[in-house]
């Protein structure tokens, strides 16, 4: 059997059995702006264009906060996740918590 993770956005797996639901599975992490990114955003905001620099950190982020799921979900038993979304939100002025859950399942793994 492998250890690797099913994540799926849908809550069921088409002609796969679950066999248990271990329940919520997450990960997040709390990050910050730098001020030479924001200065270099304020300057990006006057001609318009993609602000590289947070992109980068958002998706820093969202891969940091889905490892930590994963581990999470490993950690409870589960070889699936199901219902997979992330969600963010501001925790204070220039940081924001990327959270990214679902619902750990134990499923029947077919033989090879």
């Amino acid at each position: 059997m492998t250890d690797e993770i099913i994540v799926l956005t849908t809550y069921d797996i088409k002609n796969t059995e679950i066999i248990e639901h271990v329940g919520l599975v997450q990960g997040s992490t709390v990050r910050g702006r730098n001020i030479g990114s924001d200065f270099l955003a304020q300057l990006k905001n006057v001609v318009g264009g993609e602000l590289v620099g947070y992109s980068k950190l958002l998706t820093s982020s969202r891969e940091q906060a889905f490892s930590r799921m994963i581990d999470d979900a490993k950690s409870k038993g589960a070889n699936a996740v199901l219902g997979f979304r992330f969600q963010t939100s501001t925790v204070a002025a220039g940081a924001a918590e990327i959270l990214a859950y679902g619902t750990g399942v134990k499923i029947k793994k077919e033989d090879k």
